[in-house]
């Protein structure tokens, strides 16, 4: 069994000159048991993953018994013929029917949010960016009873739970002169810095865990607690 992964920068692997940003695709492969195949790159939509030969090459080595992670809606959102409801959805419904067609497995992502905190509100609270993309994904997902990992909630939950300060660290902060690849300095609240990415890998395997219905075979040991 492999995993195929489908989606855009914040999942791609990195380019050599910006590590520490990278997706959290990267670091999958440290988290599951199976080897992990990552075709994501930046700035992907559902289209242009089409039209750059990517999605075509994913399906040209997925067999039976694969299992294909999809994430877009970043970069979809910025085009108007990838409404949530119109072209977005009709492309990931089509991933999904090419995936089943090889007899395997696809499972839908929403959108990693973007660490954008409410400053003009409750400083505590992160502001949604992705309007309906991810309630498309949500109702996609359950039409088509397809399996889905919701990263916007986990990673909405996670920058609120450590707060704006050490939420910081998860995503591509560099002061002036302190990364070749951005001499005057960055403040980037969507890519992940590698601490990020392995936070979300991590909370993907898992969720792919339990969407395979493991560890269901180990004993329950409630009752041995006492209560």
């Amino acid at each position: 069994m492999t995993y195929h992964l489908a989606g855009d920068s914040t999942v791609a692997p990195p380019q050599p000159a910006e590590l520490p940003l990278t997706g959290w695709g990267s670091y999958l492969a440290d988290h599951v048991d199976a080897p992990v195949r990552n075709l994501a790159f930046g700035g992907a939509t559902t289209a242009s993953f089409v039209e750059a030969g990517s999605w075509p090459s994913l399906l040209s080595e997925v067999v039976a018994g694969d299992t294909v992670v999809i994430q877009f809606g970043h970069n979809d959102q910025k085009d108007p013929a990838l409404d949530a409801r119109g072209g977005y959805r009709e492309r990931l419904a089509g991933f999904v029917a090419d995936v089943r067609e090889r007899g395997a497995l696809p499972v839908l992502c929403t959108s990693c949010e973007r660490r954008w905190f409410d400053h003009d509100g409750d400083p505590e609270r992160v502001v949604p960016t992705h309007g309906d993309y991810p309630n498309a994904v949500r109702d996609l997902a359950h039409e088509l009873d397809v399996p889905l990992i919701d990263l916007t909630v986990f990673t909405t939950w996670l920058y609120e739970d450590l707060g704006p300060a050490a939420s910081r660290d998860l995503l591509t902060h560099f002061a002036p002169g302190e990364h070749p690849a951005w001499p005057d300095g960055v403040a980037d609240d969507t890519h992940f810095h590698e601490r990020g990415a392995r936070r979300i890998a991590a909370f993907v395997a898992r969720s792919l865990r339990a969407i395979e219905r493991r560890d269901g075979d180990r004993p329950a040991k409630g009752s041995q607690l006492v209560s």
